[in-house]
């Protein structure tokens, strides 16, 4: 149910207008413009739409303007640096057109800018960012800006956080934002800027620096190697590394190794190859890792089955309650597609494990089952063989475990039944046989989820049948197992020695002349006395008898 904005009327002595989250529709009241004792107006999440009319310069007190996440369209007032006073400025997921007023400069108390998710356009190199003193955080992403990242931005010495993602800008990082002490959060991605490796030497000074996304940027390059890093020591702050969706050809280099403070590391969708180095079970704060959709070989390794923040102790006991400056997109880094953002704080990014898509060979190690903080583990379309582990089951924090797409055979464990929290469960495409384990989780799962194991049963699949087909031939696996482990080992052993004892004494036979001729005496001897004990005792004894 919505609302409009009804009259202001008489409000002229108002100062704070907030109407969040109400379902506003409509336009914004003319009369709004004649309060001009307002210092701040906050309308965001409603559904109201029009142009942000010129009158707004009658408001010459505002200091907060939020009309984000409507549905305003039209350019924004060009005389619009006529509110001196204004220090916040968030109109970001609207439909707004045209240039950014140059007049914007004039607003030399402006804290935080924030344009994301519209329409605008234009050269924003043109703009002369350095009357802007006071800029913290500057969010221009997901609009049509063109041009290089302006210059004058580097005189912004307290800037904290700038986001550019998703426009046009193009060129390459200059030594100029290492003047930004305090930059925090950096954002470039899907953009046309080039000379990945010069931007990370330049970066890595950035002693503040705890989040760089530069995913879907410098596309086609290759990853910075240990070579040209070879005088690497830098970003030893850094949190987050997002390089997504940027075709980087190369290996994944060892100087990362030293981000000792990594906690995010995201190289999905890029044309990786090599194998997965082991140091990255190294890393004492690293709790998730993309590595989705590349050309990564090799076997899954132990190490990674003991990441220190994965095994025993909290993620919120790391510090983390850690907020970044901006919420990071799912595009950056690479999470499930159905989320659109993820929370800033850093507490609330789930423990994954992503290694989807690749070429990853051999089982999985049964040490995974270590990772008890692990929510998501994605292993699928990759080569893996083997069995499912059943220690997969002592991972109780799991949300998402998909194993689709490999040469996986044998039966699905029992105990997988026992993972409560799973939102996400695919063994789709397998070699797997047997009965679905029965448990409060599996059966709620599609089909989809188990199909293409043509010797697979049990709900959500079709039942097993009890005389023949699959039971008939698990029965008979068990059986032939069973047999296996319970052999006459008597017998066995019985006959060994026969054959030992046989083949002993005919071998010496065989070899030795002598002992062979004695045998064959010896034979005749015994052969002899049992004819004599046998025949010709009898009958001499019948004899007598018959005479008697």
């Amino acid at each position: 149910m919505s609302a409009t904005i009804a009259s202001q009327g008489k409000c002229s002595e108002l100062q704070v207008f907030r109407a969040n989250h109400n379902n506003l529709s409509g336009l914004l009241p003319e009369d709004i413009y004649n309060a001009t004792k307002l210092e701040e107006i906050a309308l965001p999440l409603n559904s109201l739409h029009g142009a942000i009319s010129g009158k707004i310069v009658n408001l010459t007190n505002l200091a907060i303007l939020d009309l984000s996440s409507n549905h305003f369209g039209g350019e924004l007032p060009l005389n619009l640096g006529k509110l001196s006073k204004l220090k916040f400025v968030t109109l970001d997921f609207n439909n707004l057109e045209g240039v950014l007023p140059s007049s914007l400069m004039n607003c030399t108390n402006l804290v935080e800018l924030r344009l994301g998710n519209n329409h605008l356009e234009g050269d924003i190199s043109v703009l002369d960012f350095s009357r802007l003193s006071q800029l913290t955080k500057l969010d221009l992403r997901i609009n049509n800006f063109t041009g290089t990242v302006p210059v004058s931005l580097y005189s912004c010495r307290f800037l904290k956080a700038i986001r550019l993602t998703g426009n046009n800008l193009e060129g390459q990082i200059q030594d100029e934002i290492l003047s930004l002490k305090s930059l925090s959060f950096l954002s470039l991605g899907y953009n046309r800027f080039t000379n990945l490796t010069g931007a990370m030497k330049i970066l890595m000074s950035c002693k503040s620096l705890h989040a760089l996304l530069l995913s879907g940027s410098f596309v086609g390059e290759g990853m910075p190697s240990d070579d040209d890093m070879v005088d690497y020591v830098g970003f030893q702050n850094l949190r987050l590394l997002g390089l997504v969706r940027s075709n980087l050809t190369g290996q994944i280099p060892f100087w990362l190794s030293k981000l000792k403070n990594l906690e995010i590391l995201a190289l999905g969708f890029n044309q990786i190859t090599g194998p997965i180095p082991s140091w990255l079970g190294t890393l004492p704060r690293l709790f998730y890792i993309s590595l989705s959709h590349n050309q990564i070989s090799g076997k899954f390794p132990q190490q990674l089955c003991r990441l220190p923040r994965l095994l025993h102790e909290p993620i919120a006991s790391q510090g983390d309650n850690y907020e970044f400056e901006f919420p990071v997109y799912s595009s950056s880094i690479s999470i499930t597609a159905n989320q659109t953002f993820l929370s800033q704080k850093l507490c609330f990014f789930p423990a994954t494990i992503d290694l989807s898509t690749n070429n990853i060979v051999g089982d999985i190690p049964t040490e995974i089952s270590q990772l008890h903080l692990l929510y998501t583990l994605s292993l699928d379309s990759n080569n893996f063989s083997g069995v499912i582990p059943d220690q997969i089951s002592n991972l109780k924090n799991l949300e998402v475990l998909n194993l689709s797409m490999n040469h996986l055979s044998g039966i699905i464990p029992a105990s997988l039944a026992s993972l409560n929290f799973l939102k996400e469960f695919n063994v789709s495409y397998n070699n797997l046989e047997g009965s679905i384990p029965i448990g409060t989780q599996l059966q709620s799962f599609e089909v989809s989820a188990f199909e293409g194991n043509p010797k697979l049963c049990g709900a959500p699949l079709p039942k097993c049948s009890p005389n023949k087909g699959i039971d008939a031939d698990n029965k008979n696996n068990k059986d032939v197992y069973k047999w296996l482990h319970q052999l006459p080992w008597f017998y066995i052993f019985a006959a060994l020695g026969f054959i030992v004892g046989f083949w002993g004494v005919c071998g010496c036979l065989i070899i030795h002349k002598t002992w062979r001729y004695a045998y064959f005496r010896f034979i005749n001897k015994v052969q002899d006395r049992l004819l004599y004990v046998m025949i010709t005792v009898p009958l001499n004894k019948m004899d007598r008898r018959l005479r008697g």
